[in-house]
């Protein structure tokens, strides 16, 4: 049995100080949580922050983003030794580093195996556009992401791994998936590739979030799909209030 994830990733929002005061707003909504795994993705700046406040909690930390290297003269990026001292998880490949800092399969590549070697837990973050959507391109597309990411991984640290299906057109834009439509891209798209990338045990054991407008209303129809695992949640987990009802909206849906 998958046990469901719903990380928060707060891109290039929130001060330290505002970080500070959603994650004390978070332990007090949030600190009862055991049968859901909790997380969330604050900005570089405040990672170390928000890590010694959550320190001892259930709720986890992750970075947004990191290199592959342990260290060197890499200006501006953190290594995995580096993210490991403040958090657990990583995000990795999401659409908005592809798009606007040239993130690629190979780096994401490079980058999912320096995470696995360092035991920090990857969101591969993988998804496509609206124009691949509506061309019928999305399994190709998406299973061409897959076989990317997971190259020359073996099948025991694949199944550490977290995936998050966000398809590009869904993300900000008010839009989303269907919950049956993201059901069956992730069955076709991801645990069908992943099958026969390794076996059906593995792919079986990859937890799958969704991702793209992630709102406390559709939360619960998200969640009761077989192939969904928990959700990558954007603007919503900005806010104590709406991050709050996205998490136990899932944990009512799954009673």
């Amino acid at each position: 049995m998958r046990k469901p994830f719903i990380a928060g990733n707060w891109k290039m929002y929130k001060t330290v100080a505002q970080a500070l005061e959603l994650v004390a707003g978070l332990k007090q909504t949030l600190g009862d949580v055991l049968t859901m795994e909790l997380a969330v993705c604050p900005p570089a700046t405040a990672l170390a922050a928000v890590s010694g406040a959550l320190a001892g909690s259930n709720i986890g930390v992750g970075a947004q983003n990191m290199y592959w290297k342990d260290e060197g003269a890499f200006t501006g990026e953190s290594s995995p030794v580096m993210v490991k001292e403040l958090a657990q998880y990583v995000i990795l490949g999401h659409s908005e580093r592809r798009q606007f800092f040239g993130e690629t399969d190979e780096t994401v590549n490079l980058k999912l195996k320096a995470a696995l070697a360092h035991g920090i837990t990857p969101i591969v973050c993988i998804g496509e556009s609206l124009e691949q959507n509506k061309a019928g391109e999305t399994v190709s597309f998406v299973g061409g992401q897959m076989r990317g990411a997971f190259a020359g991984i073996p099948a025991e640290d694949a199944a550490k791994v977290v995936l998050a299906y966000e398809p590009i057109w869904a993300i900000g834009t008010g839009l989303t998936a269907t919950p049956e439509d993201a059901n069956r891209i992730i069955k076709e798209a991801i645990r069908d590739v992943l099958t026969a990338f390794y076996d059906t045990a593995t792919a079986e054991a990859i937890r799958v979030q969704y991702g793209g407008s992630v709102k406390p209303d559709n939360m619960a129809d998200f969640i009761v799909m077989p192939e969904i695992d928990g959700a990558l949640v954007g603007g919503a987990s900005l806010k104590v209030d709406s991050f709050t009802a996205i998490v136990k909206n899932a944990l009512a849906a799954l009673k």
